[in-house]
């Protein structure tokens, strides 16, 4: 049931992106393969930063920095994934709707989901 879990919460993170890319300009996404590698690699930039810097400076972080550090893993996405484009103006409205929405459709980190099994 786990590997259910992460494909429905990469199906809904591909789905907000493409919803972010439909409302925010400067923020394209050219289909739903691409959010979706986009989501994949949003994640694991995001699991890379949590583990070296810890949870207070990740995307998944509140306050500042955390929309700020959301923002650059954003943009330096773009690099990674075809069919992609953002600016950096995109990339901060973008993690501003990202972080709105996640209020509504609150997503577990990948580090809280990998700390309640071990637990």
């Amino acid at each position: 049931m786990q590997f259910l879990g992460h494909v429905v919460r990469f199906i809904v993170a591909a789905l907000v992106l493409m919803v972010v890319g439909w409302i925010v300009p400067q923020f394209s996404v050219g289909g739903f393969g691409s959010a979706l590698l986009l989501a994949l690699v949003i994640a694991l930039f995001g699991w890379a930063i949590e583990g070296i810097f810890g949870k207070k400076v990740t995307p998944f972080g509140r306050g500042i920095v955390g929309f700020l550090v959301s923002a650059l893993v954003i943009y330096l996405a773009q690099f990674i994934v075809g069919g992609v484009t953002v600016s950096i103006l995109g990339a901060l409205l973008a993690a501003l709707v990202i972080g709105i929405i996640d209020l509504f459709i609150p997503i577990s980190t990948p580090y809280e989901a990998g700390k309640s099994h071990k637990e």
